[in-house]
């Protein structure tokens, strides 16, 4: 079962930067541009993107000499006393203030060490693929710094609220305050050895559901793996664990939000005879939305499935999947679990059978991924295409899906907020 630890993190020099924390953590290494890089080390020289993002963009390994100046400058930085060590192992309580929808939300989590263990092995369960170029980067990286710089997401299931009980944390002040893009970040050092030890009992029976950060999971195994006398190292080597950020399914302040999909590249096809091929798998009907904004098409409890937005004639569409069991056949081997998830019905049936076999003849359309509806009927307008709507998933489904060895297709889940960067480093050595 899942092994957690607290660790002796490395963190921002309270004494030197209190007051200065919004302008030395960042966002994760893998939604940032050189533009943004440039932007936060405007804020700060001594923002984490620094040593965190050495080459951009982070989809394949960059040059040697990247990764040993961001090496560099993490060791000038402990050497200088921007950064200190945690004299005492500890767990990071770390809470997320932020605004969806009009709504206030705090998302609870704990930083602390995982012991390793590779996908299908254990408990610890991943739900999306992985890719080999960021892992790649990741790994230059990590054997350079002999640090882990960002944690993984993961979550765990505590329907009574004890893991939260035990740290709760709130009467005294926190030990980081930060804001980010809107979120206000505050973490806790908790060195009580009752506490961690309880935290540790709490979750050791506990499934581990990896919800982001499948690439740095997957770069921890590798660097593992690459180490000389790996076979050799004794339990409780730093190198056997990885830095990951928990949080209860259950707290109200974690979110799923939707990846909404905007298709274009129909040739000489008109999209309206795309929407017409796709009426075979949806029952649609037109969507008054001239005074709704386009993120209320598919409310909670809306009994639509998806909304359908066609630029050239400007219209929305909100639609009901009729034919899920279809996915018996197109997908047999895949868990029930899985055909039923609304992504699965979009891909296999919608876009992989209707489009591109039946429409396209075989050739696949051009597929964009985006946050928010409104930037996806934008982007539909620009290509001439079809903007689909999406629902969140649930974790239900997430869980579901994973305990069946199952993987989501692809952009299913987003996280929001994604957790911030440089708050702790866990150290390999």
């Amino acid at each position: 079962m899942p092994q957690i630890a607290p660790l002796c993190g490395l963190r921002y020099n309270p004494d030197r930067f209190a007051g200065e924390f919004s302008k030395l953590i960042a966002p994760p290494y893998d939604v940032l541009s050189a533009q943004d890089k440039a932007a936060l080390l405007a804020q700060h020289d001594r923002n984490i993107v620094r040593v965190d993002l050495p080459h951009v963009p982070p989809k394949s390994a960059g040059p040697d000499e990247l990764y040993a100046q961001a090496a560099d400058a993490l060791q000038q930085w402990i050497a200088d006393g921007t950064l200190i060590r945690e004299d005492r192992p500890a767990l990071y309580v770390y809470h997320q203030e932020y605004t969806h929808a009009g709504r206030a939300f705090t998302r609870k989590k704990l930083f602390a060490r995982m012991k390793l263990e590779p996908f299908g092995t254990g408990t610890v369960f991943p739900h999306e693929h992985t890719f080999g170029g960021p892992k790649a980067d990741r790994l230059k990286l990590m054997q350079a710094t002999r640090c882990q710089l960002s944690a993984v997401f993961g979550l765990f299931s505590d329907p009574d609220g004890n893991v939260g009980r035990v740290l709760a944390v709130e009467s005294r002040p926190p030990d980081v305050t930060a804001e980010l893009d809107g979120v206000t970040n505050r973490m806790w050092v908790v060195t009580d050895e009752a506490a961690i030890q309880a935290v540790a009992d709490l979750l050791a029976d506990k499934p581990i559901y990896i919800a982001d950060g499948h690439h740095r999971y997957g770069t921890a195994i590798n660097y593992l793996d690459s180490l000389p006398d790996a076979a050799d190292l004794p339990p409780d080597h730093p190198a056997r664990f990885i830095l990951i950020g928990l949080c209860a399914m259950e707290d109200p302040g974690a979110v799923i939000l939707p990846t909404h999909r905007v298709l274009s590249g129909f040739g000489e096809m008109p999209p309206s005879e795309v929407l017409a091929s796709l009426r075979q798998g949806l029952d649609l009907v037109k969507a008054d939305h001239h005074n709704l904004a386009p993120d209320h098409l598919l409310p909670a409890g809306s009994p639509h499935d998806l909304a359908v937005y066609v630029a050239s004639v400007d219209q929305f569409y909100l639609g009901r999947f009729t034919r899920r069991n279809t996915l018996a056949s197109l997908a047999p081997d895949q868990s029930p679990a899985w055909r039923q998830l609304d992504l699965a019905y979009l891909h296999s049936y919608l876009i992989d059978e209707l489009i591109t076999r039946q429409v396209l003849g075989g050739a696949e359309p051009v597929i964009q991924y985006l946050k928010a509806a409104d930037q996806a009927i934008t982007a539909a307008r620009q290509c001439n295409g079809l903007a689909l709507i999406c629902k969140p998933c649930t974790m239900a489904q997430l869980k579901a899906v994973s305990d069946a060895g199952d993987l989501m297709p692809q952009k299913s889940t987003y996280f929001y907020p994604k957790l911030a960067t440089g708050l702790v480093i866990n150290p390999l050595e």
